[in-house]
């Protein structure tokens, strides 16, 4: 019961990631997203994933975090796809 639950709170939480993966994506700016949060969280979902490792609890819910870390690495990805726009766009206005 309390993996199910667990798996519960990973898939809720992890629903968001890919409406805000979409949200970066088409801002195309880096200006509303923060690296440090998007750290913190992959670092929770290393610990989560640590912790089923260690524990030998290859289960569903290990799946879960896989997923999750994966959607969110995505989003690290668009943000420094986004800063480097954020600097072309920058420069583009110091040249004019």
């Amino acid at each position: 019961m309390t993996q199910a639950l667990e798996a519960t709170m990973l898939i809720c939480f992890g629903l968001s990631w890919p409406i805000n993966l979409m949200k970066n994506i088409k801002a195309q700016t880096a200006k509303s997203m923060s690296l440090k949060f998007i750290l913190l969280i992959i670092f929770g979902y290393v610990a989560g994933i640590s912790a089923k490792l260690i524990n030998h609890q290859f289960n569903y819910v290990l799946i879960v975090y896989i997923l999750n870390i994966l959607i969110v690495s995505l989003n690290l990805v668009v943000y420094f796809i986004n800063k480097h726009k954020d600097k072309a766009r920058e420069k583009a206005k110091q040249a004019v």
